[in-house]
């Protein structure tokens, strides 16, 4: 069909005439060779059977697919529900609980009223056993059990006559479990869930301990018993329960209650399991579906569909068998050839055959390219072989006649080969017979490899290795190495073997007394640390720890890692270094500093003498005269027995505060080993102020004392931080006096309080401040030196005893000036000691006592 221009002027054109599809189909079939055109014309009906049989088979597992996924998500929805359903009723009775413990802590409530309300509480919950008050040494205060617990044909309380079952029921009585979920409500002060256990009335049970804690601390728990069985059968809605299988499991598998009994041995299809809150502990709600029959597996349309397309296919089949045969030859042949080409041409190991005379019969290129001769040279060739070396030939011989027999080592036999320009190389020959066939010997077949470079590196390793070794040796170190899974001492140098012999328990010891075998599987490199990867663990780094060994008794500092042994297993190894003359060193260094403080101690009273025989004269003068009064009035008989109590308690009155001064001072001069406590910052600063005021009265200077209320406590040594207090006091009262300030500037004060540091943590900080002189900036500077005093008669240790102190306690100590403008207006001691996290505060002293103000004249 053509189309012509309706132009005139332009020249009649026709356009390219494209066949139809069908023709351009029979062109190319045409084309074709018989046999492909038979294959071809076989294969369609085949194809389209396939197809057709694939089509079925897909929209049947669809449909079933389909079917199971909407079960699946029945499953999860129907568990979610009474996960909702039992976590709701477990929140809800806590809350109600912690309201009933927080009125037995406030002491609203006593053991009848408990009674009542807890009858009130179980009967209302049929999930509960009993509702327990425990006191703080774990023993029942009261306890109520629910009325329906299921009991057993032979089991019981055994009640007494007057005694009732709620009197003889411990929740704690047995197991471990309630009585590690009591100590851990005792430790947080938070309610606790115990893990399932079974309790003595043989149920299957779960406790909830709700601390009882007031103001004086801990004061027992208030203990829910629930049982599992009874959660199952009340929460769990009839609608899901009809559906589906519920059961409670633990994290390891073991069913502690279902809904479908513990005798069903068909297995779930489905399965999803979430865990349980709020109790956690690995307890874990398991819900259960399982598949039911499906309708089109007995559909008979599907099954004649399949029958008649698998009897196609077998009718097709039978038509394909002659190509079948001859393609399989063709390819046969085909990868025969490539084969044996592919080998020839890729293969590095060398390959040379043999007859049974010894006449080469073939060799490979990579023969021919390790030896430099060519194939056509070595074909045909009888030994002495032309690659022999020419001063080895009676060696080749007889390895050759070894050969022949069948006598050549299985592993393998290393020689010596010449090129054929003369340069040698070092070869391993591995021989086997070449068997036709028919299972007949016709010669031998012989692999050769090049380990010349394998041979240059393992003699590099063996000289590495024995350097290394010999630098071990010489260590002055103990260094071990021992097998992760065995057990076993892979490597020890002359000083392990010197302190320790052979024997693996001593690097089990240094490390710790846990030796490192068997945590981990015999195949797993680190099953024992959770499935951390092998790399993870020799990558990190080595912890250090000093260890003392008693059986040779010294002391050492030890570092250990993983390593990759040489075989591929993780292995631990270990340095040790004897530290025993530094940790004597140590000892002898803590025992001076030790005597150092108490020496500062002596120092520091003997320097106060004065001060305190002047204050312990006042009431000893009052004692004396008080006694002279009493007696000339009993002589002249003008005193009743009201008056002369009165004198007498006076009296005591002086003698008590007489006995206070001397207690104090013996307290802060005794020596005792430092021993650190919890301590209430209110008892440490009334020593300090009461032995201070002692040298403020005799130097004349207001002392003003500023604590604040509701400290916390300190874990300290009391009496090292009294000695540090009353140094830097006495220092500030010193420096007032040596500079004969006027009345108006004799002024020390002491100010306690708290602060959050840089870090944000809590301290508690003292800070003693005067009115002084201050001090230059360059004595600042080396103010805590030792031996450096800015006194004339001064030691050196004073402060440099307080910063020890200070700093032992993890504390800071620092030194300023007072400046008001340019001028210096004293100086200020500031001394902050950490506080424990979660230290308790001191409601003790929430009683803001009278400030102290110690002025220079005498009581």
């Amino acid at each position: 069909m053509s189309f012509l221009s309706t132009n005139p002027t332009t020249p009649t054109v026709a356009a390219p005439v494209q066949p139809p599809p069908n023709r351009l189909f029979w062109r190319w079939w045409r084309k074709q060779s018989p046999s492909q055109q038979d294959r071809y014309a076989t294969l369609g009906p085949l194809v389209s059977v396939l197809l057709f049989l694939a089509a079925i088979i897909a929209a049947f597992w669809y449909l079933r697919n389909e079917e199971l996924e909407r079960e699946q998500e029945s499953v999860r929805r129907d568990t979610e529900v009474v996960q909702q359903q039992i976590r709701l009723r477990l929140v809800e009775n806590q809350e109600q609980l912690l309201r009933m413990a927080r009125e037995i802590s406030l002491k609203q409530v006593n053991a009848d009223q408990f009674m009542h309300q807890a009858s009130d509480f179980v009967r209302a919950r049929p999930e509960l056993i009993s509702l327990s008050w425990m006191q703080a040494n774990a023993s029942v205060k009261a306890t109520h059990l629910a009325l329906n617990i299921p009991m057993q044909p032979n089991q019981g309380l055994d009640l007494g006559t007057d005694t009732s079952r709620d009197d003889l029921y411990d929740p704690l009585q047995q197991a471990s479990e309630p009585k590690s979920a009591f100590r851990l409500a005792r430790e947080r002060g938070q309610p606790v869930y115990t893990q399932p256990y079974t309790n003595q009335l043989a149920t299957k049970v779960i406790l909830l301990e709700i601390p009882l804690i007031d103001r004086s601390g801990f004061n027992g728990t208030l203990v829910a018993e629930y049982s599992l069985e009874a959660l199952m059968r009340y929460l769990v809605p009839r609608d899901v329960a009809s559906r589906h299988a519920m059961s409670l499991v633990q994290i390891n598998g073991e069913v502690l209650t279902s809904t479908i009994g513990s005798n069903s041995d068909t297995r779930p299809t489905f399965v999803h399991e979430v865990m349980v809150t709020p109790v956690g502990n690995g307890l874990i709600l398991r819900g259960m579906g399982y598949r039911t029959s499906s309708k089109l597996i007995g559909n008979t349309l599907f099954w004649m569909v399949m029958a008649l397309s698998a009897f196609t296919v077998w009718t097709l089949m039978g038509t394909l068998r002659h190509m079948r045969r001859r393609a399989q030859i063709q390819k046969t042949l085909v990868q025969e050839t490539n084969f044996r080409r592919a080998m020839e041409n890729s293969m590095l190991t060398g390959m040379r055959t043999i007859d049974l005379e010894g006449r080469i019969t073939y060799v490979n290129p990579a023969f021919c390219a390790m030896t430099g001769f060519s194939e056509e040279e070595l074909i045909g060739c009888v030994p002495p072989y032309p690659y022999w070396p020419k001063d080895r030939l009676d060696e080749f011989n007889r390895m050759f006649q070894q050969e022949l027999l069948g006598r050549s080592p299985m592993g393998g036999v290393e020689v010596v080969m010449q090129r054929r320009d003369g340069s040698q190389f070092d070869a391993r020959l591995y021989v086997s017979p070449l068997i036709d066939a028919q299972g007949d010997q016709t010669g031998w077949m012989t692999s050769v490899t090049n380990i010349t470079e394998a041979k240059r590196v393992r003699d590099q390793l063996t000289a590495a290795h024995e350097r290394f070794t010999t630098v071990l040796e010489g260590v002055d170190a103990a260094v071990s190495v021992v097998s992760v899974h065995r057990g076993e001492l892979l490597f020890a140098n002359r000083t392990y073997r010197l302190w320790f012999g052979a024997n693996p328990d001593a690097h089990s010891q240094l490390t710790g007394g846990e030796p490192p075998m068997n945590i981990f599987g015999d195949d797993e490199a680190v099953d024992g640390f959770g499935g951390l990867p092998s790399q993870e663990l020799t990558d990190a780094g080595s912890d250090s720890r000093e260890v003392f060994m008693e059986n040779i008794h010294k002391w050492f500092e030890v570092r250990a890692r993983y390593v990759q042994w040489t075989d591929g297993h993780l292995a631990q190894m270990l340095i040790a270094t004897d530290i025993t003359a530094r940790k004597q060193a140590e000892d002898a260094a803590a025992r001076q500093a030790e005597k150092a403080q108490f020496t500062s101690r002596l120092i520091t009273m003997g320097e106060m003498a004065s001060t305190v025989a002047h204050e312990l004269n006042q009431p000893l003068a009052a004692i004396a005269n008080y006694c002279s009064g009493m007696v000339s009035r009993i002589k002249a008989g003008n005193i009743d027995e009201e008056q002369l109590i009165g004198a007498l308690e006076k009296t005591s009155r002086q003698a008590q505060r007489a006995g206070q001064i001397i207690h104090r001072i013996r307290q802060f001069v005794k020596r005792s080993e430092p021993q650190r406590q919890t301590s209430r910052v209110r008892d440490i600063t009334d020593a300090v102020i009461e032995l201070a005021g002692f040298e403020m009265r005799r130097r004349r200077v207001t002392f003003n004392a500023v604590v604040a209320n509701r400290l916390p406590l300190l874990e300290v040594d009391p009496i090292l931080i009294e000695q540090v207090l009353l140094n830097l006091l006495k220092n500030a009262a010193e420096a007032i006096d040596s500079a004969h300030m006027p009345q108006s500037r004799r002024l020390v004060e002491l100010r306690v309080q708290t602060r959050k540091n840089e870090d944000g943590g809590r301290v508690v900080e003292f800070v003693v401040s005067d009115t002084g002189p201050g001090m230059k900036e360059e004595m600042l500077s080396r103010l805590f030196e030792a031996f450096h005093s800015t006194k004339a008669e001064g030691l050196g240790i004073g402060l440099s005893l307080c910063r020890s102190i200070i700093e032992s306690h993890h504390g800071r100590i620092k030194a300023e000036n007072i400046y008001n403008g340019s001028d210096v207006v004293g100086c200020r001691f500031i001394c902050t000691l950490p506080v424990e996290s979660g230290a308790a505060s001191d409601f003790t002293d929430t009683i803001t006592p009278p400030a102290n103000d110690l002025l220079a004249d005498n009581p």
